[in-house]
Protein backbone atom coordinates (compact mmCIF):
# COMPACT_ATOMS: atom_id res chain seq x y z
CA UNK A 1 0.00 0.00 0.00
CA UNK A 2 1.20 3.69 -0.52
CA UNK A 3 0.58 5.09 3.06
CA UNK A 4 0.88 8.72 3.84
CA UNK A 5 2.57 9.54 7.76
CA UNK A 6 1.61 12.67 9.43
CA UNK A 7 3.21 12.99 12.39
CA UNK A 8 5.60 16.21 14.00
CA UNK A 9 7.75 13.90 16.34
CA UNK A 10 10.97 12.99 14.65
CA UNK A 11 11.42 9.77 16.88
CA UNK A 12 7.75 8.43 16.09
CA UNK A 13 7.69 9.40 12.58
CA UNK A 14 11.17 7.80 12.13
CA UNK A 15 10.42 4.45 13.68
CA UNK A 16 6.58 4.27 11.49
CA UNK A 17 8.71 5.10 8.43
CA UNK A 18 10.47 2.47 8.81
CA UNK A 19 8.91 -0.03 10.33
CA UNK A 20 5.97 0.27 7.24
CA UNK A 21 8.50 0.18 4.45
CA UNK A 22 10.09 -2.76 6.15
CA UNK A 23 6.26 -4.24 5.96
CA UNK A 24 6.19 -3.39 1.85
CA UNK A 25 4.93 -0.15 1.80
CA UNK A 26 5.72 2.95 -0.05
CA UNK A 27 5.57 5.61 2.72
CA UNK A 28 5.88 9.46 2.34
CA UNK A 29 5.81 11.86 5.37
CA UNK A 30 5.08 15.17 6.47
CA UNK A 31 5.87 17.03 9.67
CA UNK A 32 2.96 19.45 9.90
CA UNK A 33 -0.47 19.57 9.09
CA UNK A 34 -0.55 22.02 5.92
CA UNK A 35 1.95 20.00 4.37
CA UNK A 36 -0.27 17.19 5.32
CA UNK A 37 -3.22 18.31 4.12
CA UNK A 38 -1.59 19.26 0.49
CA UNK A 39 -0.02 15.81 0.48
CA UNK A 40 -3.57 13.60 1.20
CA UNK A 41 -5.14 15.77 -1.17
CA UNK A 42 -3.23 15.79 -4.11
CA UNK A 43 -1.51 12.28 -3.74
CA UNK A 44 -3.39 9.41 -4.32
CA UNK A 45 -2.99 6.80 -0.74
CA UNK A 46 -4.65 3.76 0.71
CA UNK A 47 -4.85 5.23 3.82
CA UNK A 48 -3.30 8.32 5.91
CA UNK A 49 -1.79 7.67 9.73
CA UNK A 50 -2.00 11.10 11.45
CA UNK A 51 -1.11 12.53 14.78
CA UNK A 52 -3.64 14.61 16.79
CA UNK A 53 -1.70 16.97 17.99
CA UNK A 54 0.05 19.22 14.86
CA UNK A 55 1.89 22.16 14.15
CA UNK A 56 0.60 24.52 11.39
CA UNK A 57 -2.76 23.04 11.29
CA UNK A 58 -4.10 20.24 14.42
CA UNK A 59 -5.11 16.36 12.86
CA UNK A 60 -8.52 17.21 13.38
CA UNK A 61 -8.96 20.99 11.19
CA UNK A 62 -6.83 18.50 8.43
CA UNK A 63 -9.42 15.75 8.98
CA UNK A 64 -12.33 18.28 8.39
CA UNK A 65 -10.19 19.89 5.69
CA UNK A 66 -9.84 16.44 3.72
CA UNK A 67 -13.43 15.24 3.88
CA UNK A 68 -14.67 18.76 3.13
CA UNK A 69 -12.64 18.21 -0.03
CA UNK A 70 -14.89 14.51 -0.62
CA UNK A 71 -12.04 12.39 -0.14
CA UNK A 72 -12.90 8.97 1.73
CA UNK A 73 -9.41 8.55 2.35
CA UNK A 74 -9.23 5.98 5.18
CA UNK A 75 -7.71 7.43 8.73
CA UNK A 76 -6.20 6.47 11.26
CA UNK A 77 -5.75 8.99 14.20
CA UNK A 78 -2.84 8.62 16.34
CA UNK A 79 -2.91 10.85 20.03
CA UNK A 80 -1.78 10.98 23.29
CA UNK A 81 -5.30 12.08 24.45
CA UNK A 82 -6.76 8.72 25.84
CA UNK A 83 -9.93 10.13 27.35
CA UNK A 84 -13.37 8.79 25.40
CA UNK A 85 -14.57 12.12 24.66
CA UNK A 86 -11.43 12.48 22.80
CA UNK A 87 -11.76 9.56 20.79
CA UNK A 88 -15.13 10.30 19.86
CA UNK A 89 -14.41 13.83 18.68
CA UNK A 90 -11.49 12.10 16.17
CA UNK A 91 -13.94 9.40 15.12
CA UNK A 92 -16.64 12.35 14.11
CA UNK A 93 -14.44 13.97 12.36
CA UNK A 94 -14.08 11.59 10.48
CA UNK A 95 -11.60 9.72 11.31
CA UNK A 96 -12.04 5.90 10.77
CA UNK A 97 -9.95 4.80 13.70
CA UNK A 98 -8.43 5.85 16.81
CA UNK A 99 -4.91 4.69 18.38
CA UNK A 100 -3.62 5.94 21.69
CA UNK A 101 0.38 6.17 21.84
CA UNK A 102 2.10 4.09 22.85
CA UNK A 103 1.15 1.81 20.71
CA UNK A 104 1.90 -1.66 19.57
CA UNK A 105 3.25 -1.82 15.90
CA UNK A 106 1.18 -5.07 15.16
CA UNK A 107 -1.74 -3.61 16.46
CA UNK A 108 -1.37 -0.57 13.88
CA UNK A 109 -1.15 -2.61 10.96
CA UNK A 110 -4.04 -4.69 11.95
CA UNK A 111 -6.28 -1.80 12.41
CA UNK A 112 -4.90 -0.19 8.77
CA UNK A 113 -5.79 -3.26 7.24
CA UNK A 114 -9.43 -3.34 8.60
CA UNK A 115 -9.86 0.32 7.60
CA UNK A 116 -8.77 -0.07 3.95
CA UNK A 117 -10.75 -3.27 3.45
CA UNK A 118 -13.84 -1.39 4.60
CA UNK A 119 -12.67 1.56 2.38
CA UNK A 120 -12.27 -1.03 -0.89
CA UNK A 121 -15.32 -3.20 -0.30
CA UNK A 122 -17.38 0.17 -0.33
CA UNK A 123 -15.58 0.85 -3.78
CA UNK A 124 -18.60 0.67 -6.84
CA UNK A 125 -15.50 -0.89 -9.10
CA UNK A 126 -16.32 -4.68 -8.23
CA UNK A 127 -13.71 -6.21 -10.98
CA UNK A 128 -10.26 -6.23 -10.72
CA UNK A 129 -7.79 -6.29 -13.47
CA UNK A 130 -4.22 -6.97 -14.37
CA UNK A 131 -3.17 -7.41 -17.78
CA UNK A 132 -5.55 -10.56 -19.22
CA UNK A 133 -6.68 -11.54 -15.77
CA UNK A 134 -9.77 -10.46 -14.65
CA UNK A 135 -11.45 -10.69 -10.84
CA UNK A 136 -15.36 -10.03 -10.38
CA UNK A 137 -15.82 -9.48 -6.16
CA UNK A 138 -19.32 -9.90 -6.82
CA UNK A 139 -19.46 -12.86 -8.38
CA UNK A 140 -16.25 -14.29 -7.21
CA UNK A 141 -15.26 -15.50 -10.57
CA UNK A 142 -11.82 -15.25 -12.19
CA UNK A 143 -10.96 -15.46 -16.27
CA UNK A 144 -7.33 -15.48 -17.69
CA UNK A 145 -7.72 -14.25 -21.52
CA UNK A 146 -11.62 -15.30 -21.57
CA UNK A 147 -10.69 -18.32 -19.31
CA UNK A 148 -12.46 -19.44 -16.08
CA UNK A 149 -10.09 -20.09 -13.33
CA UNK A 150 -11.61 -22.40 -10.80
CA UNK A 151 -9.59 -21.37 -7.43
CA UNK A 152 -10.46 -22.75 -3.89
CA UNK A 153 -11.81 -20.24 -1.67
CA UNK A 154 -8.38 -19.16 0.14
CA UNK A 155 -6.87 -19.50 -3.53
CA UNK A 156 -9.07 -16.78 -4.18
CA UNK A 157 -8.34 -14.24 -1.46
CA UNK A 158 -4.56 -14.55 -1.85
CA UNK A 159 -4.96 -13.70 -5.95
CA UNK A 160 -7.83 -11.52 -4.57
CA UNK A 161 -4.89 -9.76 -1.92
CA UNK A 162 -2.43 -9.63 -4.92
CA UNK A 163 -4.83 -7.78 -7.04
CA UNK A 164 -5.87 -5.15 -4.45
CA UNK A 165 -2.35 -4.80 -4.34
CA UNK A 166 -0.96 -4.85 -7.76
CA UNK A 167 2.59 -3.55 -8.67
CA UNK A 168 3.55 -3.50 -4.81
CA UNK A 169 5.39 -5.70 -2.90
CA UNK A 170 3.47 -7.96 -0.95
CA UNK A 171 5.37 -9.56 1.91
CA UNK A 172 4.68 -12.73 3.90
CA UNK A 173 3.38 -10.67 7.01
CA UNK A 174 0.85 -8.73 4.79
CA UNK A 175 -0.48 -12.17 3.52
CA UNK A 176 -0.99 -13.79 6.51
CA UNK A 177 -2.93 -10.82 8.00
CA UNK A 178 -4.74 -9.76 5.24
CA UNK A 179 -6.17 -13.00 4.20
CA UNK A 180 -5.53 -15.60 7.36
CA UNK A 181 -5.97 -12.68 9.59
CA UNK A 182 -3.17 -14.01 11.74
CA UNK A 183 -0.90 -11.72 13.77
CA UNK A 184 1.78 -13.55 14.32
CA UNK A 185 4.08 -16.11 12.26
CA UNK A 186 2.69 -19.44 12.53
CA UNK A 187 6.08 -21.08 11.31
CA UNK A 188 3.88 -23.30 8.26
CA UNK A 189 4.44 -22.90 4.84
CA UNK A 190 1.47 -22.41 4.00
CA UNK A 191 1.89 -19.11 2.52
CA UNK A 192 4.37 -21.36 -0.06
CA UNK A 193 1.67 -24.09 -0.74
CA UNK A 194 -0.94 -21.69 -1.78
CA UNK A 195 1.24 -19.52 -4.01
CA UNK A 196 2.41 -22.44 -5.76
CA UNK A 197 -0.91 -23.35 -6.77
CA UNK A 198 -2.50 -20.35 -7.56
CA UNK A 199 0.75 -19.79 -10.07
CA UNK A 200 -0.44 -23.34 -11.48
CA UNK A 201 -3.73 -22.04 -12.45
CA UNK A 202 -2.93 -18.35 -13.02
CA UNK A 203 0.20 -18.10 -14.84
CA UNK A 204 0.22 -21.83 -16.75
CA UNK A 205 1.57 -21.99 -20.41
CA UNK A 206 1.56 -20.05 -21.98
CA UNK A 207 0.48 -17.14 -20.38
CA UNK A 208 3.17 -14.84 -19.42
CA UNK A 209 4.03 -15.36 -15.34
CA UNK A 210 2.05 -12.33 -13.61
CA UNK A 211 2.87 -13.39 -9.86
CA UNK A 212 6.46 -13.18 -9.28
CA UNK A 213 8.57 -13.58 -5.86
CA UNK A 214 10.90 -11.05 -4.94
CA UNK A 215 13.67 -12.78 -2.69
CA UNK A 216 13.53 -11.39 0.98
CA UNK A 217 11.37 -9.18 0.50
CA UNK A 218 7.73 -10.83 -0.91
CA UNK A 219 5.85 -11.19 -3.79
CA UNK A 220 3.99 -8.89 -6.51
CA UNK A 221 1.52 -9.60 -9.19
CA UNK A 222 2.33 -7.15 -12.04
CA UNK A 223 1.63 -6.91 -15.85
CA UNK A 224 4.42 -8.68 -18.05
CA UNK A 225 7.88 -6.98 -18.48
Amino acid sequence: MRLLVVEDDKEIAGYLVRALQESGHVVDHADNGRDGLYLATGEPYDALILDRMLPQMDGLTLLAALRASGSQLPVLILSALNDVDERIKGLRAGGDDYLVKPFVLSELLARLDVITRRNQRAEPNNTLRVHTLELDRLTRQVRRAGEEILLKPQEYRVLEYLMRNAGQVVTRTMLLEGVWDYHFDPQTNVIDVHMSRLRAKVDKQPWPALIHTLRGAGYCLREPG
